[in-house]
């Protein structure tokens, strides 16, 4: 199989690098090295800096060719489309921010060019898109509206769904989950991603499955300690996914003595923020970014009829190899392999339309953000997509 990607810039440790060098090198997978059974034939890099790696790929890999155009890409320098799947992956490089802080990466403008092509030759193939659909609402569902009509397979999002769980745990399907929450270090909209997949990953297995989000509002500053102190969300769920961290910072000296006071989580937290949501099911559910507290992404859970919360840490093990892009590579691998997708694009949909919604919120001093749009129903797949140890 002929894979074109289509990237923003191809540097070291740029998602571009890390997806894409898979494909081309092969991956750590069940304790053997694995090599996908696709070609990586043609690359498109939208910005080429000083510490551009790509030239250097097309050089030790003889069947890849860089083209100028997303279109000369898909067609290898043709009339037609002459590849069999598409990564495409807009995370990194030099582009602006609007006035809400999300940067605007051009995935919906790379979606567009690539779709120009489909319908100019009249077939389209399977894609993936990394991360979230589009910085903006309209654009997103116009990409996955296109997709439909198209009838190709889409699979979009990030690692978290599919990484490791310490402890290896799955929400129960059918679940009545009463609350849920994840905890988290983050950044402004592609951070607020991150911790929106984890919280949804776990939550769609319920009873019922997915109905979408009814509205979002954001906490920040002593607006986040004002909620906090009141049990806005809940303090048992918030201490469960403390617990589950990996890098919780240490409060005061001592092994053993690190659960912090309030005191101590406000000197660490200096611009803490938090968001709470609602299903359309009745659902509430919080994502707080606890900066200088935790670094990583923790999840917990109330479920009807259980003593404990359900809860776990979505470890992502940094490091140079980053090696929760295996799992995600995978996961789009066998797509390709199999012209199925292997979870809901819809899920990527929704998380993407409730962080814009999130921001929006955030922007305007966490006024209430009511989502009508975000009304989207789906069934998640029979078993979780996460990496089982």
């Amino acid at each position: 199989m002929k894979i074109a990607a289509l990237v923003s810039i191809y540097r070291k440790h740029a998602h571009a690098q890390h997806i894409v060098d898979r494909f081309l090198d092969g991956y750590g997978w069940n304790g053997a090295h694995h090599r996908p059974p696709v070609d990586v034939v043609s690359m498109y890099v939208d910005q080429v800096g000083d510490d551009d790696v790509s030239h250097e790929r097309e050089t030790r890999f003889p069947g890849l060719t860089l083209y100028p155009t997303i279109a000369e890409s898909l067609t290898l320098g043709g009339s037609d489309l002459a590849v069999d799947g598409v990564l495409l992956i807009a995370e990194h490089g030099d582009y602006p921010a609007n006035d809400k802080g999300q940067t605007l990466w051009p995935r919906y403008e790379f979606f567009k060019q690539m779709e120009s092509v489909f319908r100019t030759c009249g077939r389209s193939v399977p894609v993936f898109n990394d991360k979230h659909l589009s910085w903006k609402w309209d654009w997103a569902l116009e990409m996955y509206q296109s997709s439909r009509e198209l009838d190709f397979p889409f699979m979009a999002g990030s690692s978290l769904p599919v990484t490791w769980r310490v402890p290896d745990v799955e929400m129960p399907r059918n679940a009545q989950i009463e609350e849920a929450m994840c905890v988290c270090g983050s950044w402004l909209d592609g951070g607020d991603f991150h911790a929106f997949e984890t919280v949804q990953s776990m939550v769609e297995r319920r009873h019922g499955g997915e109905t979408g989000i009814k509205w979002v509002q954001a906490y920040r500053g002593d607006t986040f300690w004002k909620a906090h102190s009141e049990g806005l969300w809940s303090q048992r769920l918030f201490e469960t996914c403390l617990s589950r961290s990996h890098s919780l910072t240490s409060a005061r000296p001592g092994f053993n003595n690190v659960f912090p006071t309030i005191d101590e989580m406000k000197s660490l937290m200096k611009d803490p923020w938090a968001y709470v949501y609602e299903h359309n099911d009745g659902l509430r559910c919080s994502v707080i970014a606890g900066n200088g507290l935790v670094g990583d992404f923790n999840f917990a859970a109330h479920i009807a009829g259980e003593p404990k919360p359900l809860s776990t840490n979505i470890y992502l093990p940094m490091g140079t190899l980053a090696n929760f892009f295996s799992p995600l590579s995978r996961h789009v691998e066998e797509m390709f392999v199999t012209g199925k997708a292997t979870y809901p694009i819809e899920r990527t949909l929704l998380t993407t339309g409730l962080t814009e919604a999130a921001v929006t919120s955030r922007h305007q001093d966490g006024a209430r953000i009511n989502t009508p749009h975000l009304r989207i129903s789906y069934q998640p797949t029979a078993e979780s997509t996460y990496w089982r140890t």
